[in-house]
This record gives structure tokens, C-alpha cells and sequence, in this order.
């Protein structure tokens, strides 16, 4: 596929950064997509590790040492979460293959002190990526981000945060393949 090709993103999908990106927020990002509809959309930047613990934010969930991603720049007094596997949570929404956006926080909490749920199971995030309406439009017709239709899912967990990035543009074949290894400053190539 072409990456000039339009490519209508939806919920469950992975908007990867296209490699020269300057925004600070979003250089060799990966956001999974949330949500998506006629209203904007919602999304969480999945390879962008703060220097935060869970433990340190949660008075509930001291006991984790999880590290917590950063979703983005809108609202970095807010916390979200994604798990696989079974749905685990009341109001989870599935966005993937065993991948669940949110759900009942107490639920949450409950099952992590209990060891129903695997800490490692789930990613915690402060703050969250917006677009308003036909915003994120705008931004993949300007080629801001490439759009990738990998059916999500534990997978993403896998990886580094470093490597998330390329891999998935590699696994995206042809020229996605090529972009994969970009240097960061191509002055320093």
C-alpha cells in the first residue's frame, strides 16, 4: 500500500508517527486509537514511558512498581489503563484482540491487590491524545501519521518502547519498511 493512499482510521487502530514529526509530544510515537467517531477522537501514546511509578500516583496500588506511559499531552492529571486478555472489567470496551480500554476502576484495583489480574497485564498512562472534530482528518491528510490496520493486541506489550515504533512500520512491509530506518536527524546521517 501506498502510504499516500487515505486510509480511514478506526478505533483499535495504531497511528505511527510519520518519521520526521518535530512535535515533542509525538516524535516516533505509536497511539493506539481509542475512539473514533464523528465527535473526534481519543487515543494513548503506547511507547512513551514518564519517569513515573504507579505506586507513586495510586495511593491504592502502592504496592506496583508498574511503569506508567504517557498517553499524551491533554489532561496529564488523568489516569487510563489498556489489559489483555480476558474482558476482566464491568464498562471495558474491547479494542483489540484480548485488549481492553478502561473499565471499573474499583474492579481494577480489587483484582490487582487479589492477583486476579497480572500487573503486567495492564498499562497505565497519565494524560490521554485528543483531536476535535476532523482534526486527526486533517493531520493524516497533512501525512502527520501513518495508519496501521495490524489487528491490535497483546502483541504491543512485547516490545520496548523504543522499538515499538519501527517494528510495526517493518511488519507494515514495502516503503513502511524503508521509513522504519530513518535516522531521528537525518543531518546526521
Amino acid at each position: 500500500m501506498n502510504q499516500n493512499e487515505k486510509i480511514a482510521p478506526k478505533a483499535g487502530d495504531l497511528l505511527l508517527s510519520e518519521p520526521f514529526l518535530q512535535d515533542e509530544n509525538f516524535v516516533r510515537s505509536v497511539v493506539l486509537l481509542c475512539e473514533h467517531n464523528e465527535e473526534g477522537s481519543f487515543g494513548l501514546v503506547i511507547n512513551k514511558v514518564s519517569i513515573l511509578k504507579l505506586g507513586e500516583l495510586v495511593q491504592d496500588l502502592e504496592f506496583l512498581e508498574n511503569e506508567v506511559f504517557v498517553g499524551g499531552p491533554v489532561e496529564q492529571n488523568t489516569l487510563h489503563y489498556i489489559y489483555s486478555g480476558e474482558k476482566e472489567l464491568d464498562r471495558s470496551i474491547q479494542i483489540g484482540k484480548d485488549l481492553w480500554w478502561g473499565g471499573d476502576y474499583e474492579q481494577l484495583v480489587e483484582k490487582l491487590k487479589t492477583g486476579l489480574i497480572d500487573p503486567e497485564n495492564v498499562r497505565f498512562f497519565i494524560g490521554y491524545s485528543g483531536w476535535g472534530l476532523d482534526q486527526l482528518e486533517e493531520e493524516l491528510n497533512e501525512k502527520t501519521w501513518i495508519v496501521c490496520k495490524d489487528e491490535v493486541d497483546s502483541q504491543i506489550f512485547e516490545y520496548t518502547p523504543d522499538e515499538l515504533w519501527r517494528k510495526l512500520l517493518k511488519n507494515m512491509g514495502g516503503e513502511f519498511k524503508v521509513i522504519a530506518n530513518y535516522p531521528l536527524d537525518p543531518r546526521l546521517n
